[in-house]
């Protein structure tokens, strides 16, 4: 990443971090503080994930930030969360919810909201990967974005940037793998960032979520 675009990005992030700290919507709590990781917790592979003036910075081996604070006691069962996504080319990353903290691996428990624009993975950016998986691209790289969660009950609603790519509400008795996603189910629990491998880079800011009556 050249010197250029590496102030245009700070800048950037300084701009919205500013901005959410007085949010103008009822209900939405902000999850960062766009100064640091207070709040958040990564077993293995911790540097994978840094902060840099109002933006969370993925880049590095496969680690899982876990979303840890005082909101809620870090449990939601029914949400809204919103963040503003940035994708470098070849990137790939995930917003997971309703999942607990691991040391390393990939989250065993929840489900994953994908970020992906261009990897070789071809599920795009909004699935909800390997149950609603997503062809299009509907975002581009080096381009900031909104990824919405809204889940009420057993169905899931995903957007990106308003346009809704995933309405699904989980039967009674799923059908899963149970060797690589033992407990992806409607369930409750907290947010995980995913870093995928060292040649992804993704930013995250604005994280913010709207606990919901259950």
């Amino acid at each position: 990443m050249n010197k250029i675009k590496s102030v245009v990005i700070v800048a950037l992030c300084f701009f919205v971090f500013t901005a959410a700290q007085n949010p103008s919507e009822k209900g939405w709590i902000p999850l960062f503080d766009g100064k640091s990781l207070n709040g958040w917790k990564v077993g293995k592979n911790a540097s994978t994930f840094s902060y840099d003036n109002g933006c969370i910075v993925v880049h590095g081996p496969t680690a899982h930030l876990y979303y840890v604070g005082d909101v809620h006691n870090h449990e939601f069962k029914n949400f809204e969360l919103k963040a503003e996504v940035k994708t470098m080319h070849g990137a790939n990353s995930g917003i997971y919810f309703h999942t607990a903290y691991q040391e390393g691996g990939w989250p065993d428990k929840g489900y994953e909201v994908q970020v992906n624009n261009s990897h070789s993975d071809d599920v795009r950016t909004g699935s909800l990967y390997d149950v609603v998986d997503v062809k299009e691209v509907y975002v581009k790289d080096s381009v900031w974005f909104t990824e919405y969660i809204k889940v009420v009950g057993k169905r899931v609603l995903i957007k990106v940037n308003d346009i809704t790519v995933v309405d699904y509400t989980e039967p009674e008795h799923p059908v899963r793998d149970t060797a690589s996603h033992p407990f992806r189910y409607i369930s409750k629990g907290t947010f995980a960032l995913q870093g995928h491998d060292p040649n992804s880079i993704v930013y995250f800011r604005n994280i913010r979520v709207k606990p919901l009556a259950d």
